[in-house]
């Protein structure tokens, strides 16, 4: 059986991810690449854009006039925290279904975009990381902490991030949090010569940021016990490496009516 074409918008096509997810719809036989959101550009189609695909598809700068112009199912956005809310509120007032993989949403951010979502009974997917290996790292890493519970994660990534530290390393503690109690981790006494040398504290785990050229997006989780370690890390060695998952959640948003936040989620 033939499967649904699904017509999707990206916003932020110039950057390195969005550059991927067009390429990525556009192969995809039941994905239709119907319009892309950009702050420049607007009015051009893609294959006038220097460095762009030869696609015939049509730049917006208003994310309002691109969904009213066009009939979409999907809304796939790696834009900014604050531009990816306002972006999230304008898919749901046109009945289409956003799928975000941009990272620094609140708790509260979610609550709320979930509300919306259920109000309107249209499905969302917001994922720190779309890379499955990603994933498994970081549910590999919770069924280890049952058994030592003593962490330390040090996430990696380009110069060019904004956030830190990164959404998936929130998002490991957060899942490890929920097998392990709360506990000082290093010597009772210990003292920071320099601020921020211990790095940041998410319930005694440590969270150590790097940001230098020429990374992409790498975590190692480091356990430790008595008389061992063990080390899971994973590396997306290029933005590629995202692009099933964003399919799956194309896929998967049309078929839910609720915010899902976390990839972890929804694979099996």
């Amino acid at each position: 059986m033939t499967e649904k074409m699904i017509k999707v918008v990206i916003a932020g096509p110039r950057g390195k991810m969005g550059a991927e997810a067009v390429k990525m719809v556009s192969e995809t036989e039941h994905f239709e690449l119907v319009a892309v959101v950009d702050s420049r550009n607007g009015g051009k189609l893609l294959e006038e854009v220097e460095g762009q695909p030869a696609l015939p598809v049509k730049i917006y700068e208003d994310m309002s006039k691109c969904l009213t112009e066009n009939k979409a199912d999907v809304l796939v956005d790696l834009t900014t925290p604050k531009v990816g809310r306002k972006h999230m509120e304008i898919a749901f007032d046109n009945g289409v279904r956003p799928v975000v993989g941009t990272t620094g949403f609140t708790d509260q951010d979610i609550t709320e975009l979930r509300q919306i979502s259920e109000s309107k009974g249209l499905g969302a997917i917001i994922a720190p990381n779309f890379a499955i290996g990603a994933i498994l790292m970081m549910k590999f890493s919770q069924m280890t902490a049952k058994y030592l519970p003593d962490i330390e994660i040090i996430e990696q990534h380009h110069d060019k991030k904004l956030d830190a530290p990164s959404g998936t390393a929130i998002k490991t503690a957060q899942l490890i949090s929920e097998v392990r109690e709360a506990k000082q981790q290093g010597h009772p006494d210990e003292k920071e010569e320099l601020a921020g040398a211990r790095g940041a504290d998410f319930e005694g785990m440590r969270i150590h940021s790097v940001r230098l050229p020429g990374l992409v997006a790498h975590q190692s989780v480091l356990f430790g016990g008595e008389g061992q370690t063990l080390t899971i890390r994973h590396d997306s060695i290029h933005r590629s490496s995202f692009m099933p998952g964003i399919r799956l959640s194309v896929e998967t948003v049309m078929k839910i009516d609720t915010l899902v936040y976390g990839l972890e989620n929804i694979i099996e």
